[in-house]
This record gives structure tokens, C-alpha cells and sequence, in this order.
């Protein structure tokens, strides 16, 4: 088939991939430096996986800047343009999507649209009502930030969300979902058809869900950081349970990435005048840890603390919405001298009016303390200014 992807964040890039195995596919973004570099075989993202499967694999992958050429033959258009929630509207901005859907239309009526970008409970609805019967569909993603592909190629399920009025729609979310497991590794994947809306709500609670263990989590380390337990006992005794197991359980500066921040506070305006307390709960635990985490280093009253690492995890080059930004942003509050080691910022000298430094022997003179959500080998010299909160660290 012919396919076409639009967005070529960690999600369009990932199934664009996985689908050229087997298919011809265009990549369409909007940044020119992204499309060259998939054009020569290169990943613009950090997932091995990709990195791999566009180096030394056959694929049928060309990517461009050039929306209307690659949507006018398409048969399938995947939608993973950003979709980054508005504090001010309590709401996705959902205009790349929109551009998108309305070139589409204009270009190439026949092909079926496939929303793979997050969006609020109701949209795709939405969206048929306003532009009538068109041929759309919603099929959330779950993917891990640096694993993108691996688990495309290892899908836990695939849901295609399509209206019940429609007897193409359902022939094509079929086809679609077919697509998704000939480009699997795995086998007999969960495959679940529903409406639209309820595939949009499932994206929105399983990311709540995880967004509340990283929460509950972080305030058991609280609790045992103020009565001076061993926050890794504790934690090692809960996790052998089965019904609770091990995944999502290190302390850590609250949640944050791609996904978590906005989908929590986009399920909780959802929510309105619907009862409910714990959705409440893990926005706010998430700002309760950030303030926690600030008051202890305050407390110290340090000249100068370093930062290690803007990014949210060890291998990850994404750092939009870390956690640690909060943290700095409450330290700067506070007339706290940050100073902070971020590699990918290797061209800067400031971080929203923070130093930026990329020698990282000058780095760790320099600070009185280190903050570190996750902990690496580099920092053994200098253990003793580290404060973290990651309980696997080595000893």
C-alpha cells in the first residue's frame, strides 16, 4: 500500500518504519534537518531500534517536506504531529492534526486518515460531525520514549477506534490493523476494535495509570525520606507481590516526557463535572513531589547546585516537560545559583537564564550539590554532593 506518515516525532517515525518493511511509505515534517537525515539512512531521534532498522534494513522509507505530494496517492495518511495540551484552554492544541485532516480532504478525499497523535475524549467524533462522514479513524499508541520502535514491533495490544455507522471504516481499521501486525515481531496480538471515543479515552487512563504508580511511588519515598526508612526496602517488599511487580517503581523527581504531563491534565478537564478525586490527585502529587524535592536542597543552602542532565532518562535525548525543570524553576524562585550539564545543549551557554556547561570535570567543581534523577557511573567520583532519589543506583 501506499502510506503516508505526518509527524516524525518518536511515534510517526516509529511506525513509519515498522509499515516500510512492507510498504511504500512517505514521511512528511515540517523540519527539513529530520527528513534529510532519514534520507541517508540517519535517525533524528535516540532509539536504537531505529537506528538499526534504518541503517541495514530493506526499507521502502523516503521522507520530505512535502505534505501534498505524499497525501495525494496515499491510501492510509497516519496522523503523529504534536499535539501539546494549552494550560489556558485546558485542552490539546489540536491544530497540526486539523492542518493535516483539511489537506488531506482537500487532496485526496478517498484516502483513510489515521490519528495516532493524542488527543482529548471525543475528537475524532468530532471531527466527522464537522467535516462529515470522512474517512477517519483513532488508533492510540503505547510507546516508550527511546523504544519506540521495539514496541511497535512488540505491541502489549493494538486498538483501532472506528464509528459503528460505517461499513468501509470497518473494513479499513481491519486492514489497518493488519498492517500493524504484518510489520510484528510478535505474535496473536490483542487486537480490539472499538469506537473512537472510547479508544481515545483508553489512551488517556492508561497514561493516568502509569502517571499515578510513578506518583504513588515517589511519595512512599517521600514518607520514608522524612521518617529516615530505606525507601529501597520498603520498595523491594511491596514489589514482590505479584499483583503490584517491579515495573514503574523507582523514586524518582515526579513524571514528565511526552506524554505523561499533558494526559493527565487533559483526562482531568474531561473530568469536568464528572465526580472524581484520585485524577485531581495525580496531577497535583506530581507539583507536591517537585516542591518536596526543592525544599530539601534549599535546606542545605547550597552556593551553587548543579544539574546532571535535563533529559528524563539514562539514553533518552528528549528533555521537554522533565521533571528537573521544575525543580530548577523552584530553586531559581528561591535566588538558587543553578548551574547545569546538559550534552544535547552542546551550543548553549543558558538554560531559561541557567549556565550551561559541557566540561564536566569543570561541572562537578563548580557545584556544592548535584542533582541527578537518575544516577550514571560519571558521577561516582563526586557521589558525596549527589542528591537523587533513583534507588538502583550503584554502590
Amino acid at each position: 500500500m501506499n502510506i503516508a506518515v505526518a509527524g516524525l516525532g518518536y511515534v510517526g517515525l516509529s511506525i513509519g518504519v515498522l509499515l516500510a518493511q512492507r510498504n511504500k511509505v512517505t514521511a512528511v515534517d515540517v523540519v527539513s534537518e529530520k527528513a534529510d537525515l532519514i534520507n541517508n539512512k540517519k535517525s533524528p531521534i535516540a532509539d536504537k531500534e531505529i537506528e538499526e532498522y534504518l541503517a541495514n534494513r530493506q526499507l521502502d522509507l523516503i521522507a520530505t517536506t512535502d505534505g501534498n505530494s505524499a497525501y495525494r496517492n496515499a491510501d492510509f495518511v497516519i496522523i503523529a504531529t504534536p499535539t501539546n495540551y494549552d494550560e489556558t484552554r485546558n485542552y490539546f492544541d489540536t491544530s497540526s492534526v486539523e492542518s493535516v485532516i483539511r489537506q488531506v480532504i482537500d487532496l485526496n478525499a478517498n484516502a483513510t486518515m489515521v490519528i495516532k497523535s493524542t488527543v482529548p475524549v471525543g475528537f475524532t467524533e468530532k471531527i466527522r460531525s464537522e467535516y462529515g462522514d470522512v474517512n477517519i479513524l483513532f488508533s492510540p499508541e503505547f510507546l516508550r520514549e527511546g523504544h519506540a520502535l521495539y514496541d511497535n514491533l512488540y505491541p502489549s495490544r493494538i486498538i483501532v477506534g472506528v464509528s459503528a455507522n460505517s461499513e468501509k471504516l470497518h473494513k479499513d481499521a481491519e486492514s489497518f490493523a493488519k498492517l500493524l501486525q504484518q510489520g510484528a515481531l510478535k505474535d496473536n496480538i490483542d487486537t480490539l476494535y472499538m469506537s473512537p471515543t472510547e479508544a481515545e479515552a483508553v489512551k488517556l487512563f492508561a497514561n493516568s495509570y502509569l502517571a499515578l504508580r510513578v506518583s504513588f511511588f515517589n511519595e512512599l519515598d517521600t514518607y520514608a525520606s522524612v521518617r529516615g526508612l530505606d525507601t529501597k526496602s520498603i520498595i523491594d517488599g511491596v514489589c514482590l507481590d505479584p499483583r503490584i511487580g517491579s515495573h514503574y517503581n523507582n523514586p524518582s523527581f515526579g513524571y514528565g516526557g511526552y506524554c505523561l504531563p499533558k494526559d493527565t491534565k487533559q483526562l482531568l478537564a474531561n473530568y469536568s463535572h464528572i465526580p472524581q478525586n484520585i485524577i485531581t490527585a495525580i496531577v497535583e502529587a506530581n507539583k507536591t513531589r517537585k516542591d518536596f524535592i526543592a525544599e530539601q536542597i534549599i535546606a542545605q543552602k547550597p552556593e551553587t547546585v548543579g544539574v546532571y542532565r535535563l533529559t528524563m532518562k539514562s539514553g533518552s535525548d528528549n528533555f521537554r516537560q522533565s521533571s528537573i525543570q521544575g525543580i530548577i524553576k523552584r530553586l531559581n524562585e528561591k535566588g538558587v545559583k543553578v548551574l547545569i550539564y546538559e550534552p544535547m545543549l552542546e551550543n548553549e551557554t543558558e538554560f531559561y537564564g541557567n549556565s550551561v556547561v559541557n566540561d564536566i570535570k569543570k561541572f562537578k567543581k563548580n557545584c556544592n550539590i548535584i542533582l541527578a534523577n537518575r544516577f550514571e557511573d560519571c558521577l561516582n567520583d563526586v557521589k558525596a554532593k549527589v542528591y537523587t532519589r533513583d534507588i538502583f543506583l550503584k554502590d
